[in-house]
């Protein structure tokens, strides 16, 4: 496949190779029996993305949406270790440990979650995937590249102060388990930087009274995260980048202002457009 790295600053600088746009055209309308396929053959199954970034920067939050948007499975490793930490199962306390700590959970642990959540999509007839928090390191990495063809590693970037804030403003809802953040963040541009001004996401009346906060998002909990993420994740950007498939993408503010400029980066835009006139 052509090489399709580029560096992104809220606007676009190239355009997909013409393979790209017949892969996300049938990502969107792909059967949903359709069974996954490896090899070279890009336009035949739905995209195989990974997106990287530090602990809060919002992987999940743009992962799901373009999950939805393509029609294809958002794959979250933390919520996949979240599930087996509330299952107390044999790797619960072990894992909780881990998470307290703010320190990364083994390859071993991640990859036989992730294994195990690959071959029950299989059995559902899913195609394609958005990974949201694999791989962490290089290892991990190349032990995904022996397996399955990634397409394109999208890396999402905010300043650490705003990651901070952002990892403390996070809530669950106890009850229906969609995420908010109570975080109001204004942060003033340094170095040639933009503003940045992000929105809190409040919840609605039904959730306000049922908020929870995340046990690892303490001040010490998230400084330590991203200080483990510098040091073993960031390599991966090279890793990606020097295989032609690393996108950055710097992050202008909340959802209502970085969705549209993402999908303009990804060559999406049109494509939501034409999904929101057929609704």
């Amino acid at each position: 496949m052509a090489a399709i790295t580029r560096l992104v600053n809220h606007s676009r600088s190239s355009t997909f190779p013409s393979i790209w746009k017949a892969m996300i055209t049938t990502s969107a309308s792909a059967s949903a029996s359709a069974s996954p396929s490896s090899g070279s053959d890009l336009s035949s199954r739905n995209v195989q993305w990974v997106f990287l970034g530090f602990p809060g920067v919002g992987k999940g939050t743009y992962a799901s949406r373009l999950s939805s948007l393509l029609g294809v499975p958002h794959i979250a490793t933390g919520d996949l270790v979240r599930h087996e930490l509330s299952s107390n199962g044999p790797l619960s306390h072990q894992l909780a440990e881990i998470v307290n700590q703010g320190k990364l959970v083994s390859d071993e642990i991640i990859i036989s979650l992730l294994s195990k959540r690959l071959e029950t999509g299989e059995a559902r007839g899913e195609s394609g995937f958005i990974l949201d928090g694999f791989p962490r390191t290089i290892r991990q990495a190349e032990i995904l590249e022996g397996v399955t063809d990634i397409d394109l590693v999208v890396n999402l970037r905010l300043p650490e102060l705003a990651l901070i804030e952002k990892c403390l403003g996070r809530r669950i809802c106890g009850q229906c388990g969609k995420n908010f953040n109570v975080a109001s963040i204004n942060i003033k541009g340094e170095n040639g930087m933009p503003d940045i001004s992000m929105a809190p996401l409040m919840p609605p009346s039904q959730c306000a009274s049922k908020l929870i906060t995340r046990a690892d998002d303490t001040e010490a909990v998230v400084k330590e995260r991203l200080l483990v993420y510098s040091e073993k994740s960031q390599p991966l950007e090279e890793f990606y980048r020097n295989r032609g498939k690393l996108m950055e993408f710097d992050l202008p503010g909340g959802i209502p202002e970085s969705w549209p400029k993402l999908l303009e980066a990804l060559n999406l835009d049109e494509h939501e457009e034409k999904l929101s006139a057929a609704a």
